[in-house]
C-alpha cells in the first residue's frame, strides 16, 4: 500500500466523521469548544478542506512517484463522490442546501460515472476534462462557504452564488462527457461498419472468384471428353 492510496483511504474515512460534525447536536465536540472555542461547523469546514488537500495530494503524488495502480484510480473516484455526497447530503438534512439541487449534483456524478464505465469497458478511455476539475474546485469552495454559513450567517449570499456556480459547472461539464462519449460511439459503430463492408466486399470476391473458377471448369471439361 504506496502513500497516495493510504491518502485516498484516509478521504474514505473523514467522511463518516464529517457527516458526525455536520449533523452534530449541540453536545459533539463540547470538550473542544469550551476548551480552545472550536465548535462542530469549524470542525467540519477543517475535516471538509483536509479531506479536499487529500484529493490533490493523491494524485499527484501518484504521477510524480510513478505509483499509479489500478486500486488507487478504482478508490480515488469513489472517495471524491463518497466526501460530496456525504456533506451534500447532511446539509440538505440540516436546511442548508436545496435537496433539488443536490439530487441534480449527485445525479450528475451518477450519470458521467455510468458514461465513463461504459466507455472503458467498450475499450476506451474518457479522461477528465478541464471543466471537471473546475466542477470539483468549485464544488469544494461551496460546501466550505455553506459548512461556514452555519457560524457566520454574513456568508450565506456567497455560499448561495456557489451552489449556482457548482449546478453551472456541474450542467456544462456534463455536457461536454456526452459529447466526448458520443463521439466515441459513434466513430466506433463507423469503424465497426466500415469492417464490416470491407468484410463482405473480400467475401463477394471470393465467392466471384469461385463462380469464376466453376465456370471455367465447365468450359473446360466438354473438350477434355472429347
Amino acid at each position: 500500500m504506496n502513500l497516495p492510496n493510504l491518502l485516498t483511504l484516509l478521504r474514505i474515512f473523514f467522511v463518516p466523521l464529517l457527516v458526525a460534525a455536520l449533523l452534530a447536536d449541540g453536545t459533539f465536540l463540547a470538550g473542544l469548544e469550551t476548551q480552545i472555542g472550536v465548535s462542530h461547523e469549524i470542525f467540519a469546514v477543517a475535516i471538509f478542506l483536509i479531506a479536499a488537500v487529500t484529493d490533490l495530494l493523491d494524485g499527484y503524488l501518484a504521477r510524480r512517484w510513478g505509483q499509479v495502480t489500478t486500486v488507487g484510480m478504482l478508490l480515488d473516484p469513489i472517495a471524491d463522490k463518497l466526501l460530496i455526497s456525504a456533506a451534500l447530503i447532511s446539509l440538505v438534512d440540516i436546511h442548508r442546501v436545496q435537496a433539488w439541487m443536490v439530487i441534480l449534483i449527485i445525479g450528475r456524478e451518477f450519470a458521467v460515472s455510468g458514461l465513463r464505465s461504459i466507455a472503458a469497458t467498450s475499450g476506451y478511455t474518457i479522461s477528465a476534462s478541464e471543466l471537471g476539475k473546475s466542477k470539483m474546485a468549485a464544488q469544494v469552495t461551496a460546501i466550505s462557504l455553506v459548512i461556514g454559513s452555519i457560524r457566520w450567517p454574513s456568508l450565506v449570499d456567497a455560499a448561495a452564488i456557489g451552489m449556482w456556480v457548482v449546478m453551472l459547472f456541474g450542467i456544462v461539464s456534463a455536457a461536454d462527457y456526452f459529447r466526448k462519449f458520443w463521439r466515441k460511439v459513434d466513430d466506433q459503430i463507423k469503424h465497426r461498419r466500415r469492417r464490416e463492408l470491407l468484410l463482405l466486399q473480400r467475401q463477394q470476391r471470393k465467392l466471384r472468384a469461385a463462380a469464376a473458377r466453376a465456370a471455367g471448369a465447365e468450359l473446360r471439361s466438354p473438350s477434355t471428353n472429347l
